[in-house]
């Protein structure tokens, strides 16, 4: 019986291991070295091992007919072997690298972060807003990057070549018709926005998105906070007025308001301009601005609204006449924008919004009187769909409708409209591919129809990126850019084209240690940019799509805030070589607004036995190029160098009261920005000229910011 037991346990072992397999093989990464403790298991079930040092596996199983092999590691994209458990010996397997959202390549060409937008930002929120130059306007912070130019007289974007009307502004993927406060010639402006209500910006200089279009130069992309983490009201007292901020939190909803009131009559009272103006009344405006957000499971509503209504009324010296001229202007401008998005299975995203804005403007010239009223909108929806963490593509339409009416009235009795209706359409796709951690490309295309002109444009963009170490990166990046002739030209209905700008840029990028260096070289073809053969375009001037130009240089960014104990700046320098054949321009040559040479430094140092923080600006522009009508050549000679050092200092009275003190040029530089001349020489046959200068050499700001918050530590130091 005993003999008959244990022939039956043998059977039963001998039946068992015939009826079972080897699986085994080799585990390698895409270079052929061996990675050691990986996973193999078939799936479904407890059979399997790990790699070895040399990369080998081996385990037997009793699972039968078709099965799924696994092989799984970290930092490694999951391999599935399916078939027959029998044929799974000496397996020879290859392990593709995973794309690490923290370490791997970045598309950068063209592209400055800041804030909550990318893990690659050169500039924080903080840094935006408490440049000592900026005096609270982040646009104007901006400026301290490379690729941009500080025109004192303006205060909008110039990039690269380009003058202000080639930068668009989006808030939250929708376009800002009118980004910019209205103000009179010579006399900066400043963006409408505060910064306290947006997570983060994204600055393309050039290369950017086929997301987005109608801008030959740049995109300015602004996202407002999705849920705040706290209620909170804001306080603000300042030399040029005041200010309210309040946010409120329901569950999943919050609403946070802001609201702002300017007069610069009390600070001209004490400080007058004396520089060629008479304020007859200093620049006033009441602005307010709201974003109520709706946090879903898997999606999010935001409604983003703001309001202002600004005053003045100023007198300027003009040589061609013999008293000063008078300006007024009231302008008001209503500005909605709401967007949608939500997150379905399987990686989709649908992204959705609208915008409208209303902007009126009651114009007095002397004695004549301008009414230019423009409606814009813009719709958009938006799907992205994310294959893997190598692969995703996204395809959106949109549509703007421009609505511009202008009414002339002279003293004399003559009166004129000039007004045009547009629809532009238009659609985009473009995808992201990661073929490793070390190599992205991104491929666009966009295609756009304008009705008021009649034609159609197919853009093709491209962007490559490659991480040659841990911190270090280089990307390039191409792309066609079209933008619709400006208002000014498009109000006499004449037939011309869109104007095209080809971008090709190289860029190095090193991040590490507290340090980041950014070195990028560009060039920019102008094409069928518009001319017409007036002093300023009118009714009777001949149009045509014949300029053209170009613009190239190259930028630097040095920033560095773990060197120096409490102490943190960047350092920008720019040049630009760029000519162009535009407008009235008899021939090609460098505009006003583009000086050879930029060069800023932004330092901020944190004092902790004053608490106190204190920050110097400094910017240098070399001379500007403008036009002597006593000499033959055209925009031959330059004016003298732009300098400004701007110095702040912020003082915590305590965690959440903050005195705030800056001088803007305190060194009081004797800046001029341009040379008006006479319309007719004087007897000696000389065309007399005077010299454009700001409003004032130094401009000061004194304000108290309080926050009361429920964690009794916010302040508003990163809003100064």
């Amino acid at each position: 019986m005993r003999n008959l037991i244990t022939a039956t346990i043998l059977f039963f072992q001998i039946t068992y291991v015939l009826s079972q397999n080897t699986i085994s093989g080799i585990v390698t990464d895409m270079k052929n070295n061996p990675i050691v403790g990986a996973n193999v298991y078939i799936e479904g079930t407890y059979d399997g091992a790990s790699t070895t040092e040399n990369g080998s596996f081996s385990f037997t199983t009793t699972e039968k007919g078709t099965q799924t092999l696994v092989v799984s590691m970290l930092s490694f994209e999951p391999h599935y072997e399916v078939g027959d458990v029998s044929y799974f010996e000496n397996l020879g397997i290859q392990l593709r690298e995973s794309v690490n959202s923290l370490t791997g390549v970045t598309l950068t060409a063209g592209t400055f972060e800041a804030g909550d937008n990318s893990r690659v930002s050169v500039l924080k929120p903080l840094d935006v807003v408490t440049t000592a130059s900026a005096v609270g306007d982040f646009v104007a912070a901006l400026q301290t990057l490379p690729g941009t130019t500080t025109i004192n007289e303006d205060g909008r974007l110039f990039v690269r070549g380009g003058d202000a009307t080639e930068t668009q502004v989006f808030i939250d993927g929708l376009r800002v018709f009118q980004p910019f406060n209205a103000t009179a010639n010579n006399i900066p402006t400043r963006g409408r926005f505060s910064p306290f209500l947006f997570k983060g910006i994204t600055f393309s200089t050039g290369g950017y998105s086929a997301e987005y279009g109608q801008a030959l130069s740049s995109v300015l992309l602004l996202n407002t906070t999705d849920m705040p983490d706290q209620e909170k009201t804001d306080i603000q007292v300042m030399s040029v007025g005041g200010g309210l901020g309040h946010t409120k939190i329901w569950g999943n909803q919050s609403l946070s308001l802001n609201t702002s009131y300017i007069n610069l009559a009390p600070y001209e009272s004490l400080i007058p301009s004396t520089q060629g103006i008479r304020w007859n009344s200093p620049y006033e405006s009441f602005s307010g601005e709201a974003v109520f957000r709706s946090k879903g499971e898997q999606s999010m509503f935001k409604l983003y609204t703001g309001f202002n209504n600004a005053d003045l009324d100023i007198e300027q010296e003009d040589i061609n006449f013999e008293d000063f001229v008078r300006f007024r202007l009231t302008n008001t401008n209503l500005y909605f924008n709401t967007s949608y998005k939500h997150f379905f299975e399987n990686n989709w995203t649908l992204s959705s919004g609208g915008a409208i804005s209303f902007d009126l403007n009651d114009i007095g010239l002397g004695e004549d009187q301008v009414n230019a009223d423009e409606t814009a909108s813009h719709l958009k929806v938006k799907l992205k769909k994310t294959f893997s963490s190598r692969f995703n593509i996204t395809a959106g339409t949109e549509l703007f409708f421009i609505d511009y009416q202008e009414r002339f009235a002279a003293q004399d009795g003559f009166e004129t409209e000039n007004n045009f209706d547009n629809t532009i359409w238009s659609t985009f796709v473009e995808s992201d591919v990661f073929l490793s951690n070390q190599f992205a490309v991104k491929l666009g295309l966009r295609g756009e129809r304008s009705s008021v002109i009649d034609s159609y444009t197919l853009a093709p963009r491209v962007s490559l990126a490659y991480k040659a170490g841990e911190k270090g990166q280089f990307s390039m990046a191409y792309g066609d850019f079209y933008q619709n002739p400006l208002n000014e030209t498009l109000r006499f209905n004449i037939p011309l084209g869109s104007e095209r700008a080809s971008h090709y840029i190289l860029n190095y990028q090193y991040l590490g240690d507290g340090k980041t260096f950014r070195a990028e070289a560009y060039y920019k073809d102008y094409d069928a940019l518009v001319k017409f053969d007036t002093e300023q375009p009118q009714f009777d001037s001949n149009f045509t799509n014949l300029g053209e130009g170009y613009a190239t240089g190259m930028d630097m960014f040095w920033r560095d805030n773990k060197s120096f104990e409490n102490l943190d700046y960047w350092v920008s320098y720019s040049y630009l070589d760029t000519e162009r054949d535009y407008r009235n321009f008899r021939e090609s040559a460098t505009p006003n607004f583009a000086p050879r040479h930029n060069f800023s430094i932004v330092t901020r140092y944190w004092v902790d036995e004053l608490r106190s923080q204190i920050g110097l600006a400094y910017a240098y522009n070399s001379g500007r190029p403008y036009d002597n009508p006593n000499t033959p050549e055209f925009l031959a000679e330059k004016t003298r160098s732009f300098n400004n050092l701007s110095f702040n200092w912020s003082y915590l009275i305590d965690q959440q009261k903050i005195l705030y003190f800056s001088v803007n040029n305190v060194l009081g530089f004797k800046n001029i920005n341009n040379y008006q001349y006479a319309n007719t020489p004087n007897a000696q046959g000389v065309f007399d000229r005077r010299a454009i200068t700001p409003a004032a050499d130094s401009f000061f700001f004194v304000g108290f910011f309080w926050t009361i918050s429920s964690d009794g530590k916010s302040n508003q130091l990163d809003n100064l």
